[in-house]
């Protein structure tokens, strides 16, 4: 199958003012210019002038975990009877069938990394998936892809109605701390067990258990953190424990962003679309992805869905080039950036032969308010 005659955004590469893409099972096989395109009786879609990119990776939401059009029985993205729940999966509450899956290839989103929501300091574990089957395990990309943690307003003012702790920051960044210092602990109990014959194991702690990947530096913690301050003590612990941080939110992350340069810590902005609806948001403005690039931070941009439906994820980064971002770092932001912090570039994020044949073909620009998205492919079969 080729996909020729329009605009190729690689996002690894300058972009083909006129070329194909061609695609074979559900990899990419070869991209290029129009001329270096042989003489074939391959299948082709003629793309019309348009362009052609690689999905878009929506790097934060909590597509499957919040049901479209329902209330508490389909409101599965919040544990708030516990702040410490790592051992939860988002495997395991993911509804596929949700109707925001369908209209996520609409949009041109092919993968999301989506999971728990922030009402605990520690929520759980994040999945990588696309957003094309009925089975999530049939989806996957990744899982667990992160653990997600929380900081500021949303642990505060859900333990504070249950008159339970967490009800200050301080309370919150303890929780956190305590529980790592726990997993860390856990783990030399194990390993004085597998090297002394005369050591006891330590029984099976599901929650220290699900920390051993994070403490160990191979599963990447996702902090939510709007305020300065508060993305500062994700800094702060992650530094003290060695964790692979991801600040998602960042609100004020504009106000410290040569500070979060410096510590090379990588931010995915968003949501944009939406109203000072609590203090911690009183500093957002939507140049905050542009600030942050400028200085230097990897930024993704997210839409939280549901907090901005799914499919407006290329409207939210085209919202960052009306505040001032390039066009093709906007996109970046929702392919080939998005997909390096959610560790799942390998596979999906740019136009490179070898990757996931997840490509979209749209009638105009991408960021193009009246562009349309005329046809979607995942895993090299056509979905839209």
């Amino acid at each position: 199958m080729i996909i020729q005659n329009g605009v190729v955004h690689p996002m690894d590469g300058p972009v083909i003012a006129r070329g194909f893409v061609r695609l074979e099972g559900e990899r990419i096989t070869s991209i290029g210019p129009m001329e270096s395109l042989p003489l074939s009786d391959e299948p082709f879609l003629d793309a019309a002038g348009g362009h052609i990119l690689p999905g878009y990776v929506d790097a934060h939401c909590h597509l499957g975990l919040f049901g479209n059009a329902l209330g508490f029985e389909a409101d599965d993205g919040n544990e708030s009877t516990d702040p410490c729940t790592p051992q939860l999966r988002a495997l395991d509450g993911v509804n596929p069938l949700d109707r925001c899956f369908e209209e996520a290839r609409a949009g041109g989103v092919t993968t999301v990394f989506t999971g728990p929501g922030s009402a605990n300091p520690i929520a759980g574990q994040f999945l990588a998936m696309k957003t094309a089957g009925s089975v999530v395990d049939k989806m996957l990309l990744k899982a667990p892809a992160a653990m997600k943690f929380a900081l500021g307003e949303n642990p505060k003012s859900v333990y504070n109605e249950r008159k339970e702790t967490p009800i200050t920051r301080m309370a919150t960044a303890a929780i956190i701390r305590e529980n790592l210092s726990k997993a860390l602990e856990y783990r030399d109990k194990q390993s004085k067990a597998a090297e002394d014959a005369d050591a006891d194991m330590p029984d099976l702690d599901a929650k220290l258990d699900a920390l051993q990947a994070v403490v160990g530096g191979t599963l990447s913690a996702h902090f939510h953190a709007h305020r300065a301050d508060d993305i500062v003590t994700a800094v702060r612990i992650a530094r003290e424990f060695g964790l692979k941080l991801v600040v998602v939110h960042g609100t004020e992350g504009h106000l410290i962003a040569d500070y979060l340069a410096q510590e090379r810590v990588p931010v995915i902005t968003g949501p944009c679309l939406g109203d000072r609806s609590k203090p911690e948001l009183a500093n957002m403005t939507l140049e905050n992805p542009m600030l942050l690039q400028k200085a230097g931070v990897k930024i993704a941009i997210c839409t939280d869905h549901p907090e901005i439906p799914v499919q407006y994820l290329p409207l939210c980064a085209a919202m960052a080039v009306r505040a001032g971002m390039d066009e093709e770092d906007a996109l970046l932001a929702i392919t080939l950036n998005a997909a390096q912090i959610c560790g799942v570039d390998r596979r999906v994020g740019s136009l490179t032969p070898g990757k996931d044949a997840d490509i979209i073909v749209s009638t105009g620009h991408p960021l193009d308010w009246k562009n349309r998205i005329s046809a979607v492919f995942i895993d090299g079969k056509r979905v839209r």
